[in-house]
């Protein structure tokens, strides 16, 4: 054999020897890539799981006394759910949720425009139930606060527009706005006719705070695990992962029919 080719052959040895040593440590980086991406999917997966189980045990500051003063119109047991449409709707949602929730603004955002189709249209009502959960797990009373807030707009007659706006200018979850009657009474500026002196009272006097806390207790008490819960009829669609804005409206049209 010539040394031409022994040095050929060579050369494609240490060639070859090389590009294993490549594939060596290009499947040693992969592996600790997947390593690492279990890692940190397990530690996201960790801190989803005990924010969850923080929503599920802790409830409102509860620091409201007095008896619980009622909002005008609320049905229900004790008086504890904000009815929004007619009576005489075949259907019923019913929502448990908390203004400082990031999830219920998510929920109020995609279902919204359907939710408020169907009331329009007579077909559904909607019985509101206000929680302080984030209260509880971030500290805090802008949950109460805002809750109250609502109770004295449907005083006043004003509650779902006000409901909407209070989601619409969410805080951050970590922020206790809500807490600040002054931002209270002037998102309400945004709803007409609702900023009056009454409504301002009853904001900063926390009229409804003690009817607030009694409405958490009902949520602990039924054992639900986080916000928002939502019922259709007897039907729990916050559960249902498959739940669409057309699916809702498709049960709803079917509940009028029969």
């Amino acid at each position: 054999m010539s040394e031409k080719n022994r040095d050929g052959k060579r050369t494609a040895r240490e060639r070859l020897a090389v590009e294993r040593e490549k594939q060596k440590a290009a499947d040693k980086r992969r592996r600790a890539l997947i390593v690492g991406a279990s890692v940190v999917c397990v530690l996201a997966l960790a801190t989803v799981v005990g924010i969850l189980a923080a929503n599920a045990g802790k409830s409102g500051k509860g620091s409201a006394s007095g008896p619980a003063v009622v909002p005008s119109g609320a049905k229900g047991k004790d008086g504890l759910a904000i009815p929004v449409g007619k009576d005489s709707a075949k259907a019923t949602l019913t929502v448990w949720e908390d203004f400082r929730c990031p999830a219920c603004k998510l929920f109020e955002t995609v279902y919204r425009p359907t939710i408020h189709e169907l009331v329009d249209a007579g077909k559904l009502r909607v019985d509101y139930h206000l929680v302080t959960l984030i209260d509880g797990n971030l500290r805090g009373t802008g949950s109460r606060d805002a809750a109250n807030a609502a109770a004295c707009a449907q005083d006043a007659g004003k509650f779902w527009p006000y409901h909407d706006v209070l989601y619409q200018n969410q805080p951050q979850e970590t922020q206790d706005s809500f807490s600040d009657s002054a931002k209270l009474i002037e998102l309400a500026g945004k709803v007409g006719g609702l900023d009056t002196p009454e409504f301002q009272k009853c904001v900063k006097d926390g009229t409804h705070n003690s009817w607030v806390v009694k409405s958490n207790a009902a949520f602990q008490t039924g054992g639900f695990t986080g916000t928002p819960t939502v019922f259709l009829g007897d039907k729990k669609i916050s559960a249902d992962r498959t739940m669409i804005p057309a699916k809702l409206k498709q049960m709803v049209e079917a509940a009028n029919k029969g």
